[in-house]
This record gives structure tokens, sequence and C-alpha cells, in this order.
């Protein structure tokens, strides 16, 4: 993901070019030094990044004050979280789940953070924030395929905020430059169970869903560099 700088003027008119989000330095002079002065990076209301979300021809996050751009996939991130969405389609048809990808968001209130998860599960029905029905709340499995510039926070921060909601119960990190999957699975309050796959004959047992993974199906035809 890219950082962006949004403009502090204009939210309306700018809302198709979200910027990086470094705060920006201006110069001044002082006894004849030249110093840098860090003016305060602007932080945006919900309000005002659905409005501009709305707008935008690229996705962002929100954390907390801050909007954050999502670069473009891999065309192995494309297949990977295609491959699952497909998978899980057909076999949960008859389990009264429903299965989301990439493009519908995901809204986090204990840590008011918006994202898009790559591949999401919802059991029953979805809660919505609004009548839009672009964002939910109440995924129990969300699966996440890693790249380089956000593995760190997809396995750090972004998870810390998955575990707040109250029914998600399951986490699957796919890592698209080798055959390895992280299976997080809750046990109790509190605690989850790690499994590391890294065979391409395991077959991952999912909990909250009558589902297998079988990694020899998930990384068919995925070309490793």
């Amino acid at each position: 993901m890219a950082i962006a700088n949004l403009p502090t003027h204009s939210v309306e008119k700018r809302a198709k070019k979200i910027c990086h989000c470094y705060s920006r330095k201006e110069s001044i002079e002082v006894s004849g030094l030249v110093a840098a002065v860090p003016q305060k990076q602007k932080r945006y209301s919900l309000e005002e990044y659905l409005a501009l979300e709305a707008e935008s021809e690229v996705k962002h996050e929100y954390r907390d004050g801050e909007i954050i751009e999502m670069a473009g996939g891999t065309t192995n991130h494309n297949k990977l979280a295609g491959k699952l969405y497909a998978l899980l389609l057909m076999e949960l048809a008859d389990q009264n789940c429903e299965v989301y990808i990439g493009d519908v968001r995901l809204w986090i209130p204990k840590t008011r953070k918006y994202t898009y998860p790559d591949v999401m599960i919802v059991r029953d029905e979805p809660i919505y924030t609004d009548t839009t029905k672009m964002t939910i709340t109440n995924p129990i499995v969300i699966a996440e395929v890693l790249s380089s510039s956000t593995q760190n926070y997809d396995q750090g921060e972004k998870f810390d905020a998955y575990r707040s909601i109250p029914n998600f119960s399951e986490y699957l990190l796919i890592d698209q430059y080798q055959c390895y999957v992280k299976h997080f699975a809750k046990t109790a309050e509190n605690q989850w169970l790690l499994t590391d796959c890294k065979d391409i004959n395991t077959t991952i047992s999912f909990a909250s869903i009558d589902f297998k993974l079988a990694l020899a199906e998930l990384y068919k035809s995925i070309v490793f560099k």
C-alpha cells in the first residue's frame, strides 16, 4: 500500500486525486538559515473519507483519521484470491454463508478502520453499516494474500483490528511468492492457534465452516519467481 498526502483544502474538489499522506514541510528563513517546519498532518472524519471514497477511482483504507491508498495487486495475488473465492463459493453454497471478495468494505468500529479484505465469509445475513450495502461488519473468516509491502501490516496491526470483531474466528494469510499459508483459529477468548502450512500436500480444515482447503488446488497454476 502507498501512503498518500491529501490536500487540506476543498476536499470535494480533489476527491479523485487522493495523494500520499506524509506530513508536508515548508521552509522558512531564520537568521540566514533555512529550516524545515513540519505542518500538522490532516486527519479526516469518517464522513470526509466516505465522501472521498465514493468519488475516487482507486480504493483507500481509513485508519482512525488517516486515508491510505491501496496499491494494485500482482497477477499471483489476483489468481490466489480468485481461486479461494471460487472454491469457497462452491463449497459453502448450502451452508447459509455468504462469500465476498476484494471490493466489499469492512468497518471495524473498535479501531475505527475501514478496509477491503481480499476474501470474507459471513454466516447467515451480512450486517451493513447503511443502505448502500457496500460495507459489512460481521465476517467470521477473513483471508489476505500477502504482498511484500503489506505483509507486516496484515500480520500485525490489521490482525489486531480484525480480532476486535466479536464473531471473527479464523484468519488465513496466503503467501504469493512461495507455497506457504498461515491459518489462525480462535480457540477461546484472546487465544488463537497458528498452523503453519508449507507442504503443497497439506489440507487445511476450517473450524467455523465445513470446508477443507487443499494447498495443491489453491496454488495450482501459480508460478513463483
